[in-house]
């Protein structure tokens, strides 16, 4: 059964800074990754959804390496076809840039631009740093027991934890406070598409019947 997602989501860039209050949804109009991964098992997109979002990510690295060769580190996470781009660049126009290519690309609904504008990219040790600050929040979705978390996407840059996937309102601000409560979390963003619970009883009897 195909689901009518558009009659019901709801977009939303969830920012909590610190033990911060959640803040209001907003919509997205604009913006992988350093240290991202899909949780193993079950995906709440089809399987022809996951593949598109892998020849996103794939193209826009292409058209970085043709257009922003020297800009800076910089990916794109794609999910649903919601482009999220994080990493490090080396000006406002070069930011500027990649949000134009990741626009132009084919099938790209959204872009949620995160880059960050530096004079000096961050050695790798950050990095390193980010990739298990990822492996604890994953850990974390998955300790938890009233979360799907393989349907959670997790990418850091910079301590800054962002979320992806197709959640409800319920999941999304569960996962929210999971994440920020890992060691040095500096901040959690959430990029999820909304989901309402009547849609994740449909994704769960499809699941059922896979």
């Amino acid at each position: 059964m195909k689901l009518q997602l558009s009659r019901c989501m709801a977009w939303c860039v969830l920012v909590m800074v610190g033990t911060a209050s959640l803040s209001a949804c907003v919509p997205l109009v604009v913006g992988g990754s350093a240290a991202g991964a899909v949780l193993v098992a079950v995906d709440r997109r089809t399987s022809g959804m996951q593949l598109e979002d892998g020849r996103i990510e794939q193209k826009f690295a292409a058209a970085v390496h043709e257009h922003l060769p020297e800009a800076g580190r910089l990916s794109a996470t794609s999910y649903n076809r919601v482009v999220l781009l994080t990493g490090e660049v080396r000006s406002s126009s070069d930011k500027a840039k990649a949000e134009e290519l990741a626009r132009a690309l084919e099938n790209t609904r959204t872009v949620v631009n995160e880059l960050e504008v530096v004079s000096m990219v961050s050695a790798l040790g950050q990095r390193s740093k980010d990739a298990f600050i990822t492996s604890k929040v994953k850990a974390s979705l998955i300790d938890a027991q009233d979360l799907q978390a393989n349907t959670i996407k997790v990418v850091t840059e910079q301590q800054v934890v962002y979320l992806m996937g197709l959640v409800t309102p319920r999941e999304s601000k569960r996962a929210a406070e999971i994440a920020r409560g890992v060691n040095d979390v500096r901040k959690v963003v959430r990029v999820f598409e909304e989901i309402s619970e009547d849609e994740l009883a449909r994704y769960q009897a499809r699941e059922q019947q896979e």
